[in-house]
């Protein structure tokens, strides 16, 4: 079997998800968001403390903290103190943020879905297995 060049694998990867984020900027511009903040939506529910978004968006921090208070601004999410440990902030969705990101997220499935839609079937299932493996 021929030796793959990991780095032309991750070039096609990375030209592939620029493509499809590039395909829905303008979308998501009316929506009031752009890429990262629309990922920083979609990980709220689970992560809601702002070190733990860092951490699983592999984002700095300060990056973090300028989405998070322009997203605020917006109206799309809020803080609150957390009950149980006074001196955090919990990030939670609004309404209005969750509208949006879920729209965002539409966006980017319906883009990705029709880049997908190039493989048949058993090919979709044996990226999504290879991709959770590599994960």
């Amino acid at each position: 079997m021929p030796k793959v060049d990991a780095a032309k694998v991750w070039s096609l990867n990375y030209r592939l998800l620029l493509s499809v984020i590039t395909s829905v900027t303008p979308a998501l511009a009316k929506l009031g968001l752009d890429s990262k903040e629309l990922f920083v939506l979609a990980e709220l529910d689970e992560h809601p403390y702002p070190a733990e978004l860092a951490a699983q968006l592999c984002m700095p921090r300060p990056t973090i903290t300028s989405n998070v208070k322009r997203l605020e601004a917006a109206g799309f999410l809020r803080r609150e103190i957390d009950a149980e440990d006074l001196r955090r902030h919990r990030l939670l969705l609004t309404p209005s943020g969750r509208k949006a990101m879920n729209l965002g997220i539409a966006l980017l499935s319906e883009a990705f879905g029709a880049r997908l839609s190039r493989l048949s079937g058993v090919q979709q299932a044996e990226l999504n297995h290879l991709l959770e493996k590599l994960a």
